[in-house]
């Protein structure tokens, strides 16, 4: 086959859809393989890697994101049910949420306080624009809702975005060491925990190394976290002055 020949077929295949959706399955399968050959580091998470392989490709062959993003919303459209899918393991600890919903309520209002004003507090010595500090201080929730409230209060979402994803990293390194360092050995406080600072990297780890409870439980603080700090950070800038 001649040279103009695979040209040609590539020009047909990079306008096709299916070749974006293959090309995402397949640098996510890479990432994950590597990510095991590396030992199963956080801070080089599965996603992470696919993102930075994607966006070499995107680069190398000159596809823009809305066409790549034809063949991608199928996988993004997925988003939606596997959120909703955390549903089923939860209605399985359904007695246990109950007995703890004070604690919980509690526990996730004490943590997007904690996780804003440390943020913003620490941003704000280091010198950080006004625009930087709204775009950190959602970093905690996961990627959707945190670029929907950086960009409702004034921040720059996509910075949002890429901040969320260096948290839930650090928050999977960090997070088993200092539960295991304080002897928390309840899986639904742990998983609660890790749900709770490190969004959705913190839900699957919690699912794929402690069990299923506490994987319902951090998606639980999960989905509150993100619904709270949507309702309660505009009003903690205002309060902040940010």
């Amino acid at each position: 086959m001649s040279i103009v020949a695979l040209d040609q077929l590539w020009v047909y295949l990079s306008g096709h859809p299916l070749v974006s959706l293959l090309v995402t399955l397949v640098a996510f399968i890479a990432a994950t393989r590597v990510n095991r050959m590396l030992g199963g580091s956080p801070l080089l998470h599965p996603v992470i890697l696919s993102i930075v392989l994607l966006i070499g490709f995107l680069l190398l062959t000159g596809i823009d994101y809305p066409t790549y993003f034809e063949g991608a919303q199928f996988i993004h459209f997925l988003l939606g049910p596997a959120t909703v899918a955390l549903a089923i393991p939860l209605y399985d600890h359904l007695d246990r949420v109950r007995a703890m919903l004070v604690p919980i309520l509690l526990a996730c209002c004490a943590g997007i306080v904690t996780a804003v004003g440390s943020t913003i507090g620490i941003a704000a010595l280091l010198g950080a624009a006004p625009e930087t500090l709204l775009s950190l201080a959602p970093r905690s929730v996961t990627s959707p809702i945190a670029m929907g409230v950086a960009e409702q209060v004034g921040g720059i979402p996509s910075l949002a975005a890429g901040l969320v994803l260096l948290t839930g990293s650090v928050g999977c390194a960090l997070g088993p060491w200092i539960l295991r360092l304080m002897r928390i050995e309840d899986p639904s406080v742990q998983g609660f925990t890790m749900g709770l600072a490190a969004h959705g990297f913190g839900t699957a780890h919690s699912f794929a190394s402690i069990g299923a409870m506490a994987g319902a439980f951090a998606g639980l603080a999960m989905a509150l976290t993100g619904l709270l700090t949507a309702f309660l950070l505009p009003l903690m800038t205002a309060l902040l002055g940010v």
